[in-house]
């Protein structure tokens, strides 16, 4: 069986985690195949929320196998917290839960080194969440990380030292930041021990052995692509590559065996933090995106810069992530508006372009937009493409056509059940 991907094509967001959930049945197996927990993958259901960082999506369904890909970088703290609130929540995780050996390991001064480097940045901040990701990242690359399968080492405890001390030294070249080393490392410590109650796998292994044996595995994506280290709005990225490219590194399967790669965008458009944003609004409407959406970051907090919809940007990621099927999440954050807009092209130095130009953040970009007709109703009680109001179904065909990829999937709120599902169609 091939490996499905679902993931984010805009900057984040875009509702990965309840599509997640929704699609989990279908499988056997959910692997997360890159980022940390600056993911925040939101789900809502029987009332309740919840809120994942490093443990697939997939994690509510019963029986449903869950790993946690070597290309996954984890914060044993945040991780204990997430296990805890499974338990609170009566989920039974513990025979379902496998980690990769060769994910790599976020230390307290990873967190301290981040605070310390993005504080210096001063107005050239990248909007980092703080949560080590980067430096962590960069220690993988450097060679000298601390991974899942160095915690049963007998070499552990010089490994941790050398790497610690690295990190102080590195931190005390910048400004000093409020961050209590003493107190977090003693959390850390702590979690390691939860960390190594868990499930343990040679991920590259694990996932073939299943692949062989006829298992359907969902490969989960974190953030969006336009985050992608390579191919995003560089530097204003993340450290991973968000792209479905990064599923084989991420989880140590061959280009041959991604099968349908599920990409999502909102009907509008976000961004955390700083970096380009093409179609960004600044006016009541963005504000008024921002309200009606709950456009608050999941793990941080922080508001979301809001906008349209950005065509020539998803035209970009569906290229590059091969994309064979869309899901729009949060229409209903649109069903009070009697006019609502997309970019259809850019306006740069005068010219007009469909492709994006090298350097987003080099070029002064004036997105061209095309208005459409809203729908000013409400779509709760709707379950069928067919019965959504006429506009909203205009809307929907309108992006199929600009995007040329079929459109499986319409979501129109944050439950659950609050999903419309469309057979594959033509869009040539």
């Amino acid at each position: 069986m091939a490996v499905d991907v679902i993931l984010g094509l805009q900057w984040g967001d875009e509702g990965k985690g309840k599509i997640v959930d929704y699609l989990a049945n279908q499988y056997d197996i959910v692997a997360r195949f890159q980022g940390g927990p600056n993911a925040g993958h939101t789900l809502k259901f029987d009332g309740k929320k919840y809120v994942l960082h490093t443990i697939p999506s997939g994690v509510f369904r019963p029986n449903l196998l869950n790993l946690i890909g070597n290309g996954v970088v984890i914060d044993p703290i945040t991780l204990q917290k997430e296990l805890e609130s499974l338990e609170a929540a009566e989920v039974d995780y513990k025979d379902r839960l496998l980690v990769s050996r060769k994910a790599h390991l976020i230390l307290p001064t990873h967190r301290y080194l981040d605070a310390a480097s993005e504080n210096a940045k001063g107005k050239e901040k990248i909007g980092s969440t703080l949560k080590g990701i980067g430096p962590t990242y960069m220690d993988k690359t450097g060679r000298n990380g601390l991974r899942v399968g160095d915690l049963t080492s007998p070499n552990f405890e010089r490994k941790y030292q050398a790497l610690r001390q690295k990190h102080l030294h590195l931190a005390g070249l910048y400004p000093k930041v409020d961050f209590d080393i003493e107190a977090e490392e003693k959390k850390w410590l702590a979690s390691i021990e939860v960390l190594k109650g868990l499930k343990t796998v040679d991920g590259e292994y694990f996932i073939n052995k299943q692949i062989k044996a006829g298992k359907k595995i969902l490969a989960e994506g974190a953030q969006g692509s336009m985050l992608d280290i390579d191919f995003g709005t560089y530097p204003f990225v993340t450290s991973s590559n968000t792209v479905t490219a990064g599923v084989c590194v991420g989880l140590g399967v061959a280009p041959s065996q991604i099968g349908e790669v599920i990409g999502i965008t909102k009907a509008y458009c976000t961004r955390v933090g700083s970096g380009p944003f093409p179609t960004e609004l600044f006016d009541e409407q963005g504000e008024f995106l921002r309200k009606e959406g709950a456009e608050f970051g999941a793990t941080t907090g922080r508001p979301r810069r809001c906008g349209w919809i950005d065509i020539p940007q998803l035209n970009y990621t569906i290229m590059v992530n091969g994309v064979t099927q869309l899901v729009v999440t949060k229409i209903d954050v649109l069903n009070q508006l009697e006019t609502l807009q997309a970019a259809t092209a850019y306006n740069i130095n005068g010219e007009e372009h469909t492709q994006l130009p090298y350097d987003l953040c080099d070029v002064e970009i004036t997105p061209i937009l095309k208005a459409y007709t809203g729908w000013k109703a409400s779509l709760d009680d709707v379950t069928t493409f067919e019965d959504m109001p006429t506009e909203a179904k205009s809307y929907v065909e309108a992006l199929e056509k600009l995007l040329n990829v079929p459109i499986t999937m319409i979501s129109t709120g944050p439950e659950r059940n609050k999903l419309i599902t469309r057979a594959l169609v033509a869009t040539a």
